[in-house]
């Protein structure tokens, strides 16, 4: 499954053209590199999203095989492994 649509799915971007804007502006990083929308994801991968005010990284647990997935189920498809707020310089 391409990297923008997983993080459509996993509620982690509100849009896929928001997580393809973000991957092209090199804020979003798989496995410690900066990604590509159209990276293929697959368990056990690390993700880092990195926006205005905060980081987060987060674990692939499963990726699912349909493209539309209950609310209830996208937690299970990623593990918050941090989430930190950055500081802003004025």
């Amino acid at each position: 499954m391409r990297l923008d649509l997983f993080l459509k799915l996993t509620r982690l971007c509100p849009r896929r053209t928001v997580a393809q804007q973000l991957c092209d502006a090199g804020f979003v990083f798989l496995n410690g590199r900066p990604a590509k929308s159209s990276h293929a994801v697959k368990p056990t991968d690390e993700i880092v999203i990195r926006r205005r005010d905060r980081e987060t990284k987060v674990r692939v647990m499963n990726v699912p095989t349909v493209r539309n997935v209950p609310r209830r189920e996208a937690n299970s498809l990623i593990e918050v492994l941090a989430e930190r707020e950055l500081k802003q310089d004025l």
